[in-house]
C-alpha cells in the first residue's frame, strides 16, 4: 500500500537527537502503512547511516524508513528537497531532527488536508518549547519558535504545492530564512497556508555552547537574500532588520579608535556613548532571563560583540547578494 504521507527530516551527525525524533514518529496514532519517514543527511554522514541501520535492526514496527545522503553539504533546504522528491506520499510533512512530534500530529495534518486532496495547499502546525525555571537568553530565543508564523520544524505541503514552486530555495544554505522563503514562495503563487494548531510538535531546547549567540550572527546575511528575492513581502510582514542602535554602537567604537589618534575628548565621548548603549543592550537581554553568574558574564561579553558582528554580516550579505539592505 502506498503511503499517504511522507515525513522528511534533514540531519547531520546528530544521532542522539534523531533517535528521539524517530521514536516519536513511529509512535503516531495512525496505521504504520499510512506514512513513511525519509531522513536526509546534509552531505556524506557515515555515523548517521550506521545509526539508522542499527535502529532499523531493532525496530519492530512497519513504518517504512529510508535514509539518503546528499553528495555534498548544501544546507537543510536542499536536504528537504531531496527528501520530498523521493517521497511517495501526497502530503509532505517537514520537521527537524531535534523535535518530538506528539502522537496525534500526523493524524491532525491528514484531517486538515483531506478536504483539499489533489490541490496545491500548505499547512502550519504548532510548536511548543518547554522551559523550566528562569530561561537563559538562548532558551528565550528558542522559545520564540512558539510565536513563529511558519517554520519547517513543523509544517506540511502537498506534493502539488512543492512542485508548483519548484521546492525549497536552495540558495539558503544555512538553517535560517529558508522556511520564510518557502512561506513567501507559496504566498506568491497564491497557495493557501492553513493553520493547524492541533498538529503539535515539541521542540526541546538543546544544550548550547557558551557564547552561542556570537556564532548565530552569521545567519543574518541571509536576511539580505530573503529581502532581495521577496522585497514586497519582506516589508509587508515587517521582517527582522539589524537594529539601528547596532549601527550606532559599531560607529561609536570605530570613531573612538579613529579619534584616539587625534582627540582624547572626542574619543572619550564616543566610548561613553558606546558603553551606555552596550549596557542598555545587556540589560534588555538580562531583564527576563537568568541572573546566574555564568549567564550574566556570557550576556555581558556577547552584548559587546553581537552588534559589531550583526552589522558586519548584514553588510556582508548585502554585498554578497548584491542588494541594498541595512
Amino acid at each position: 500500500m502506498k503511503p499517504e504521507m511522507s515525513v522528511v527530516i534533514p540531519t547531520w551527525q546528530r544521532t542522539h537527537l534523531l533517535n528521539r525524533c524517530l521514536n516519536a514518529l513511529v509512535d503516531q496514532d495512525i496505521d504504520d502503512n499510512r506514512y513513511e519517514i525519509i531522513i536526509v543527511t546534509d552531505g556524506p554522514d557515515q555515523p548517521t547511516l550506521q545509526f539508522i541501520q542499527h535502529w532499523l535492526n531493532m525496530y519492530m514496527g512497519n513504518v517504512t524508513i529510508t535514509c539518503i545522503s546528499l553528495p555534498v553539504k548544501k544546507g537543510p533546504a536542499a536536504a528537504r528537497n531531496a527528501g520530498w522528491r523521493k517521497a511517495q506520499g501526497e502530503l509532505i510533512v517537514f520537521t527537524d531532527d531535534d523535535t518530538l512530534p506528539t502522537p496525534n500530529c500526523l493524524h491532525q495534518y491528514w484531517l486538515a488536508y483531506t478536504p483539499y486532496r489533489n490541490t496545491a495547499i500548505a499547512f502550519s502546525g504548532k510548536i511548543k518549547v518547554p522551559l523550566q525555571g528562569v530561561p537563559t537568553d538562548y532558551e528565550m530565543n528558542t522559545w520564540r519558535l512558539e510565536e513563529a508564523r511558519f517554520v519547517t520544524a513543523n509544517c506540511a505541503c502537498s506534493k502539488k504545492a512543492l512542485e508548483s514552486i519548484g521546492g525549497l530555495d536552495e540558495d539558503f544554505t544555512m538553517a535560517w530564512r529558508e522556511d520564510t522563503a518557502l512561506e513567501f514562495d507559496l504566498s506568491e503563487k497564491d497557495i493557501p497556508i492553513i493553520k493547524v494548531p492541533e498538529a503539535v510538535i515539541v521542540h526541546p531546547v538543546r544544550t548550547a555552547a557558551w557564547g552561542i549567540s556570537i556564532k548565530e550572527q552569521k545567519k543574518g546575511m541571509f536576511n539580505a537574500l530573503l529581502y532581495k528575492k521577496h522585497t514586497w513581502l519582506y516589508n509587508k510582514t515587517k521582517m527582522e532588520r539589524t537594529p539601528r542602535y547596532y549601527y550606532t554602537i559599531t560607529l561609536m567604537l570605530l570613531l573612538s579608535i579613529i579619534f584616539s589618534f587625534r582627540s582624547t575628548a572626542l574619543m572619550t565621548i564616543c566610548i561613553i556613548i558606546w558603553a551606555v548603549l552596550t549596557s542598555w543592550f545587556t540589560y534588555i537581554r538580562l531583564r527576563r532571563t537568568s541572573k546566574s553568574l555564568i549567564h550574566v558574564a556570557e550576556i555581558a561579553f556577547t552584548s559587546s560583540v553581537i552588534p559589531l558582528l550583526s552589522v558586519y554580516w548584514t553588510i556582508y550579505g548585502a554585498i554578497k547578494f548584491k542588494t541594498f539592505f541595512i
